[in-house]
């Protein structure tokens, strides 16, 4: 992760910035008081070894902003602090393509730094869609995501930009103009609509014509948002960072609705849905199918042992071992200590030699967290079936796995 350089001569806005960070992100970070102190250390670091300058725009030695200058001429993204509100600057500043203009006003104005050093980080990895016909306001409007370090793809027409989502399922917002030759900006958002929910896809309209119906027609179609032109900076930077934050909240939720929250492992309502609809599938083609029911052994004998967090602790680490032996198939975290794997394409044997092979990395693998060091053991029932539902495939695993705890756990069962 690429630290930021904070150029400031107050030790208070230096501490409370760190403090703020510390508290928050923890990003690494580099502190100069002055702008000879800056220089020297960009040239040492290397100026791509940086995610963000946040500067003061008067410093003893650069009382005029000349370090906003330096570090835009070093390519660096640069968010300009100010103590004091000055519009005529504050423009100018804007016209130079800083990330922001923030005035230290409170600890709000310090807060909401850190929480844009955070969202630059992430926007590294944020793939928008820019729509326009017009040149000029496409090249307009990829600067300024440029500034923001979002990752930018360009369509001069509706045609284009639809192939384009079409093969690119990781884009995440689309800005797209209304009044376009072969396909305007409502007949896009409607096609895409189809087949993207607003949760996956953002969608903002632009247009310089029309009135409030324009903006209503455009959310109504399927927009998340809408701007008129001319926009300001800040209020583009504004709608568009509520519009991804909103979709990246929406999808924290469904990964959570999905996945166990110790474990991150899915959970047993991922594990009924797309296991059902694999073994549909494999059902169909007469393919082999086997279920295996893991479970960690004495489970309470671990936590009175090594204390509460110890189960989690265990369970994690199991789940991180998972890949090494089922990477390739659908499995879950299905109770409290039971792990569920589905074997498509495995017969009974196959996948008993599977899991005895899991069963034995198990074993000899040791849990260190802290202080804390320990080992496990785990059992397994395994069955399988080319008719059975997958709720009575995991009674039938449940049933051998009872069997392999019942003839002293560290085991696996596959046979009545």
């Amino acid at each position: 992760m690429k630290k930021f350089l904070l150029v400031e001569d107050s030790p208070i806005v230096v501490k409370i910035i760190k403090h703020i960070n510390d508290a928050d992100t923890c990003f690494e970070h580099d502190t100069a008081t002055s702008f000879e102190e800056a220089k020297k250390l960009i040239k040492l670091n290397g100026a791509d070894n940086y995610l963000v300058a946040v500067v003061d725009l008067n410093l003893p030695d650069a009382p005029n902003g000349e370090v906003v200058d330096y570090t835009i001429s070093q390519n660096m993204p640069t968010i300009v602090l100010t103590g004091n509100y000055d519009e005529d600057k504050r423009q100018q500043m804007l016209e130079k393509n800083i990330v922001d203009y923030i005035v230290k006003e409170s600890r709000f104005s310090y807060e909401y730094v850190i929480k844009l050093i955070h969202r630059l980080h992430k926007n590294q990895d944020i793939k928008i869609l820019v729509t326009d016909d017009s040149k000029v306001s496409r090249n307009y409007i990829k600067s300024l995501l440029k500034n923001h370090l979002y990752q930018v793809i360009t369509a001069d027409d509706g045609d284009t930009a639809l192939e384009i989502i079409n093969n690119n399922h990781d884009i995440k917002l689309l800005i797209t103009d209304y009044n376009m030759p072969r396909m305007n900006g409502f007949d896009l958002v409607k096609n895409i609509r189809r087949e993207v929910g607003k949760n996956e896809l953002v969608i903002i309209g632009l247009s310089g014509e029309g009135d409030g119906k324009l903006t209503a027609k455009f959310i109504k179609n399927g927009a998340n948002d809408f701007l008129r032109k001319p926009f300001s900076h800040e209020e583009f930077h504004c709608r568009l960072m509520h519009n991804i934050e909103s979709i990246e909240y929406a999808q924290a939720m469904k990964y959570m609705a999905y996945h166990d929250y110790v474990t991150g492992l899915p959970n047993k309502r991922t594990f009924f849905e797309e296991g059902s609809q694999e073994l549909e599938k494999a059902q169909k083609n007469n393919a082999h199918v086997s279920l295996a029911l893991i479970s960690v052994d004495q489970i309470h004998s671990i936590q009175d042992r090594y204390g509460l967090d110890a189960p989690d602790i265990a369970l994690k680490s199991l789940a991180e071992l998972l890949p090494k032996a089922f990477g390739r198939f659908h499995y879950a975290r299905i109770s409290d200590s039971d792990i569920a794997v589905l074997l498509i394409g495995l017969t009974l044997e196959q996948a008993a030699k599977l899991t005895e092979g899991f069963r034995e990395i198990i074993e000899d693998n040791i849990v260190i967290d802290d202080e804390l060091s320990f080992s496990f053991t785990i059992s397994a029932g395994i069955t399988s079936s080319q008719s059975k539902s997958l709720i009575e495939l995991l009674k039938d695993a449940d049933n051998r796995l009872y069997t392999a705890r019942d003839s002293g756990e560290n085991q696996t069962c596959f046979k009545d």
